[in-house]
């Protein structure tokens, strides 16, 4: 696709309320606080009631799970989940009811159906008030601030996406606040300006106009609903500068200080979930020097503020950071130090990524025992199910993601017939969304076939996560596409190898047939 530019004059909402925040440009009109408690006033899903009609809450529920099994998912909807629902305590669903719930409704949207559409909730931690229900979403999601809409916006057409594939309702709301980069599978990347004109001291005018509170918090939290929502989607190249300049703002206005102790506690929460964004966009980009200080920083205000939910989360990125950074001692430890903190947070979820990653680093030091238990206590652990404890952060922790981390193990142990079949079925159950782990988790299984001497398989997965390189930028991703032309390069007589190797080749840049991966 041809770069593309718009004739309307730009706004980028995220980058305005940042822009409050520092006290910059005037404030929008206030709207309720997305965490705001939902109180008495909560309206109830009327919409979703219309639908069950003459049905019992019971009966409606096994219509639910059928529908759900026609179409692969399994979901354990009952009476109780229904009137949740229609008493309007559940105000998005997650993306599985999602999917069941547009099956059985076809033409229709979330929003149709009495939900808030997921933008508004994307990204909020399980606790105190804002924790979240059954379905993952927030028990007290209201109207996103600064907006005046009773309704969310109407669909547009992204013209990144093929014919087929519509955005969701939250991917429309963003992307009205996305610069679009050109080239054929144009990338995502969230207006974060850190307030650069006309100075860097953007924070200090908000020290010395007044401190910082709830709106300010605010402002940081939609921030990081956005950063997660596009990367999500689109990866983390084409985001790590801009919300790195954002994260700097955010430490701005903490060191300004809150006025008082609820929006100083918002404050300190969201800015700890800033930097483990951007710490995670740069881990997702290759840049895994700089993450490392994001996620120690992150770690440093959760002591700070006492929050136990983002020290388990600041754990959790450190062990995949020193996973991938070949120091699996650390990630044993920072995975059994999360799981220390978890184990008083109620999330049988937290902790089953948590052991995981311990399992990640037991396969790095080749303990398979010591991987075996930890991948087991993993499993154990996930098949618990859902519950209102599991922050928002770990929508992608599903049976895709606990497949494709044992497929990493398995490939660090040198078992690569198990390893492709756990990423095969990675694949396999990856949420759409998603769209940077599908292609994650089918350069994992190039990778495992290409382990196991696999080469002609291996090298048509390595050219769908080629193609599915077209829509997200991961260097990450990149990264682990190179090792497998490594592994292929000396098969180019297959022709389906010649033809990966060459495509990727192309994609680099290089000139020579035989040039067709990048140093390590």
């Amino acid at each position: 696709m041809a770069d593309h530019v718009s004739d309307i004059p730009f706004v980028d909402i995220t980058s305005r309320m940042l822009q409050e925040a520092a006290g910059t440009v005037p404030a929008m009109a206030s709207s309720p606080s997305p965490s705001a408690p939902a109180g008495p006033g909560r309206q109830p899903n009327l919409a979703f009631r219309r639908l069950r009609g003459r049905l019992s809450p019971g009966e409606f529920a096994a219509v639910v799970r059928r529908a759900a099994r026609e179409i692969g998912e399994n979901v354990s909807c009952d009476a109780r989940y229904v009137g949740r629902v229609e008493a309007g305590e559940i105000r998005c669903p997650n993306y599985a009811y999602e999917r069941v719930f547009l099956h059985m409704y076809p033409g229709r949207s979330l929003t149709d159906l009495g939900f808030e559409p997921r933008q508004t909730v994307r990204g909020r931690a399980a606790r105190g008030r804002g924790a979240y229900d059954a379905a993952g979403a927030p028990q007290d999601a209201r109207t996103r601030p600064g907006s005046t809409r009773s309704e969310p916006p109407r669909p547009i057409r992204d013209p990144s996406h093929g014919p087929n594939d519509h955005p969701t309702d939250e991917e429309n709301d963003v992307l009205r606040r996305a610069f679009m980069t050109g080239g054929p599978a144009a990338v995502a990347a969230v207006s974060l300006d850190p307030l650069a004109h006309p100075a860097a001291g953007a924070a200090e005018t908000a020290t010395r106009s007044r401190r910082p509170g709830a709106a300010e918090a605010t402002a940081v939290e939609q921030t990081v609903r956005d950063v997660r929502l596009l990367d999500d989607r689109y990866g983390a190249d084409g985001l790590y500068h801009r919300a790195d300049g954002a994260l700097r703002v955010a430490y701005d206005l903490l060191d300004a200080g809150a006025r008082r102790q609820p929006a100083a506690g918002r404050l300190h929460t969201w800015t700890g979930e800033l930097a483990l964004s951007v710490g995670w966009l740069a881990h997702d980009s290759g840049r895994l020097a700089e993450a490392r200080p994001h996620y120690a920083e992150a770690l440093a205000i959760a002591r700070v503020a006492g929050d136990a939910a983002l020290e388990a989360h600041a754990f959790c990125n450190t062990s995949f950071l020193a996973r991938d950074a070949g120091r699996p001692r650390e990630a044993v430890r920072a995975a059994q130090a999360g799981q220390h903190i978890a184990r008083h947070l109620g999330s049988a979820r937290l902790l089953s990524l948590l052991a995981a990653r311990e399992a990640g680093g037991w396969a790095l030091l080749a303990d398979r025992i010591a991987c075996e238990e930890s991948l087991g206590r993993a499993r154990t652990l996930f098949e618990r199910g859902p519950c209102d404890a599991d922050p928002e952060w770990m929508t992608f922790h599903g049976e895709a993601e606990l497949n494709g981390l044992e497929a990493q193990c398995r490939a660090a142990l040198g078992d690569w017939g198990r390893a492709a079949r756990r990423a095969r079925r990675a694949v396999a159950l990856q949420d759409p969304h998603f769209a940077r782990n599908t292609a994650l988790f089918t350069a994992e299984l190039a990778d495992d076939l290409a382990g196991g001497g696999e080469v002609e398989e291996a090298a048509g997965a390595a050219g769908r996560a080629l193609d599915l390189l077209g829509q997200v930028r991961s260097s990450r991703v990149g990264g682990m596409l190179d090792r497998t032309a490594r592994r292929l390069r000396h098969h180019r007589a297959v022709p389906a190898v010649a033809d990966f190797l060459d495509r990727l080749a192309e994609r680099d840049g290089k000139s020579g047939p035989a040039e067709g991966v990048r140093s390590a």
